[in-house]
């Protein structure tokens, strides 16, 4: 390979490196956004049973459910989440896997009322008969983001 390419190919490959890192620069805080407050996660809540509520230190209440009560994966779900002293201005719902990963799942809210937002998706197919879940119902509030988790699991059919 004479010299001419051998810098073209470096000069390539710089530039895709460059590139690369300019999307994860551009992506992070999309993936790991900085939150202000993040609620505890109460294990006592069970989604099938009903909504459930957690709790910011300080103050602020999150109410978090989702239809059906069934938590079928891919299939329509409908998702509610209503506030008690947050003033949320937007709301979105971040679905992961708690011990595998399903990729990006965040779900944005539309607000129907004051403290009430609703929305509707999906859960992905996973391979195992049983999946363990998080639902991190994210708020922006004048203070910030804040979060609140809240674990479920989905079982497919005959398991």
């Amino acid at each position: 390979m004479d010299k001419g390419r051998l810098v073209l190919w470096i000069l390539a490959a710089v530039l895709g490196l460059a590139l690369v890192g300019a999307l994860v620069y551009k992506a992070w805080p999309l993936l790991y956004p900085e939150l202000a407050g993040v609620a505890p996660l109460d294990p006592t809540c069970d989604l099938r049973a009903g909504p459930c509520w957690a709790r910011l230190p300080g103050a602020g209440e999150i109410r978090f459910g989702i239809e059906p009560r069934s938590l079928p994966a891919a299939q329509p779900l409908r998702l509610e989440v209503r506030t008690a002293g947050l003033g949320a201005a937007e709301i979105s719902v971040d679905f992961s896997g708690v011990d595998m990963n399903m990729g990006f799942n965040r779900i944005q809210l539309q607000q129907t009322e004051p403290g009430r937002f609703e929305g509707g998706g999906t859960l992905p197919v996973c391979v195992r008969s049983r999946m363990l879940w998080e639902a991190k119902v994210l708020v922006r509030t004048p203070e910030g983001l804040v979060a609140a988790p809240f674990r479920f699991e989905t079982a497919s059919p005959g398991s």
